[in-house]
């Protein structure tokens, strides 16, 4: 029997060069998420995009000036996106942030 259940999905753009210290931000943002004890989430790699600054992330030839955009998609309540979210604000390099609603399907319990 497949299940329904209401949660958010939290969106975090950023690239695969922003830092936070000697970390990378991507290794800052798991590492936080897992602390949190969200749900679950995945880091998805771009190809290309560009910001609002008009700065152009992608790949290069010869991967010099390599960095492409990276995706956090991080699925919980909303409660405890909305509180994570506040553990984020001493990161730089972070772009948009979104949050949405979504019904996530699952034969398991979630």
């Amino acid at each position: 029997m497949i299940r329904t259940k209401t949660m958010s999905l939290m969106r975090i753009y950023t690239d695969e060069a922003a830092m936070h210290g000697d970390e990378t931000v991507v290794d800052t943002i798991i590492s936080r998420a897992r602390t949190a004890g969200l749900a679950g989430g995945t880091v998805l790699k771009g190809s290309i995009g560009f910001s609002a600054t008009s700065i152009v992330h992608g790949h290069h030839p010869f991967g010099i000036g390599d960095n492409p955009p990276i995706v956090f998609e991080i699925i919980d309540t909303r409660s405890k996106l909305e509180m994570f979210f506040g553990k984020l604000k001493d990161l730089r390099g972070i772009g948009i942030v979104s949050l949405e609603k979504v019904e996530v399907l699952s034969a398991l319990s979630v």
